[in-house]
């Protein structure tokens, strides 16, 4: 298979994925935020939320790190396999080491006291997370296994969910639903890695040169974790558990919407980090504006039309328990467009070129811009307060980054046509925003809506020969012999 017929395959399986990743809230969660309520769910996702850094803790940034240096190295299996069992050691170590953080702070504050049994149960993302290697199979670029065994996973966290969850006490049940659905399938992983490295030790081990860069990464992903998650960490203690959870139904929606955006450069990550192995700056520079061009696309249109249907969508999702929801929803949604664009800037350009400090230096910044306007938000707005907070944050990260290449990105932002999404956003808001005076019910409004709001979209941007659009367009008539 050609390099560039992988890619495609490569992005079509990630697309899949990620469809997934969005069918499956969409069926669960509007049945379980009706039958937690938002106190429920609220409780769900602080636990959620407070097991993340216990989870960043124990990864230590190799989730990220580990892709790109395994990809280095995929083509030797003796020093790939070494490089996995380095790295395998330092996630075990950190493992138990962040387990026993866990049961301290666990058994010491007296505010998680009331729900030590949903705690653990979710604690398990941690231990799963570590054998799983999904840094590995990423490297060797294996979407279309990763996708069938996510599949698998998530159909019978569906059926499991449907069948245990029926009172507002079964939020504990929905929380391990949770954990099963997105990490159970890392046992799978553990199981079939001696498929591409060897299980044996083949001696040799060099754990301290991975330090210093697993150091900077996982300062980047505490970073990360700090300013993503802190907004709800922060709503626990100074709010309510149904400020958490209008807050939560506000971040679902955008959560699945981020994963549209940023598939195509999870995909690409592997690819680039091998172009700059091997030297092939051109073909680096081609597929990184090619993704800069495709984030555009997508996270506009998505951004306008959730902001523009906000309610519907809210109402559909989680029930009108969560009208709370709605303008926090409204507030949060440009970090579609922001965090489409850092994910290409820092894990597609920056990660690669070596430049993670920068990356680093980025989410400081978004974490400080996050705690500062929280902790001065959240008290007068509650959860919009917050929404507030992550999009100030979002935006402070793309600034440090966007300094950091502007040489290099410059040029790639002047050769987007701007015009013509605008012009197609236009077109589409206005052929779409007369729905909801048509009273039907918050589904029928949303497929009525959306249908029309990116058709005429989608269309615009082919009659005035948008090019990814119309590559894309025609790829797919070939397809279909057309």
């Amino acid at each position: 298979m050609s390099k560039s017929k992988s890619l495609k395959l490569n992005f079509i399986m990630n697309a899949i994925l990620t469809m997934s990743s969005f069918i499956f809230p969409l069926i669960t969660f509007p049945y379980v935020s009706r039958i937690l309520l938002p106190e429920g769910t609220g409780k769900v996702n602080f636990a959620t939320s407070f097991i993340s850094y216990f989870t960043m803790f124990a990864q230590l940034g190799i989730p990220t790190y580990g892709i790109r240096i395994c990809a280095m190295v995929r083509d030797d299996r003796k020093k790939l396999t070494r490089t996995v069992h380095e790295l395998l050691f330092i996630n075990l170590v950190m493992c138990v080491i962040s387990y026993l953080a866990f049961f301290i702070i666990l058994f010491t504050v007296p505010k998680l006291h009331e729900d030590k049994l949903l705690y653990v149960i979710v604690s398990a993302n941690i231990l799963l997370t570590t054998i799983g290697m999904d840094w590995l199979y990423k490297a060797l670029e294996q979407y279309t296994y990763i996708t069938i065994r996510s599949l698998i996973f998530k159909v019978v966290a569906l059926v499991a969910m449907f069948l245990l969850v029926h009172e507002q006490k079964d939020y504990v049940i929905y929380g391990g639903i949770a954990i099963f659905a997105g990490c159970a399938s890392n046992i799978m992983n553990l199981i079939n890695v001696h498929k591409y490295i060897d299980l044996k030790p083949v001696g040799d081990y060099q754990i301290k040169r991975h330090l210093k860069a697993v150091g900077v990464f996982f300062a980047m992903s505490c970073a990360t974790t700090i300013y993503l998650h802190l907004d709800t960490i922060m709503l626990k203690f100074m709010t309510t558990d149904a400020d958490v959870g209008y807050y939560g139904a506000a971040t679902k929606i955008k959560t699945i919407l981020v994963s549209i955006v940023t598939s195509l450069g999870t995909v690409l990550l592997p690819r680039v980090s091998y172009y700059i192995k091997q030297n092939q700056m051109d073909s680096f520079r081609s597929v990184t504006k090619k993704a800069l061009n495709f984030v555009f696309l997508i996270s506009l249109p998505l951004t306008v039309y959730f902001i523009l249907f906000a309610k519907e969508g809210i109402y559909f999702l989680s029930g009108k328990e969560y009208t709370g929801a709605i303008v926090p929803m409204q507030i949060i949604m440009p970090t579609l467009i922001l965090i489409g664009i850092t994910n290409i800037l820092g894990i597609q350009i920056l990660v690669p070129l070596g430049k993670e400090k920068y990356v680093l230096y980025s989410e400081i910044a978004g974490a400080i811009t996050d705690l500062i306007l929280n902790a001065i938000l959240i008290p007068f707005f509650q959860s919009s307060g917050a929404a507030i907070g992550t999009v100030a944050a979002e935006f402070a990260v793309l600034l440090v980054q966007f300094y950091a290449l502007k040489d290099e990105v410059t040029p790639m932002f002047k050769a987007i046509k701007y015009y013509k999404i605008i012009i197609a956003l236009v077109l589409g808001v206005a052929a779409s925003f007369w729905v909801p005076f048509l009273n039907f019910n918050s589904f029928v409004t949303l497929v009525i809506s959306a249908v029309i709001f990116f058709a005429v979209y989608g269309v615009a941007l082919l009659i005035m020969k948008e090019q990814l659009v119309n590559d894309i367009f025609n790829q797919v008539k070939s397809k279909l012999h057309i």
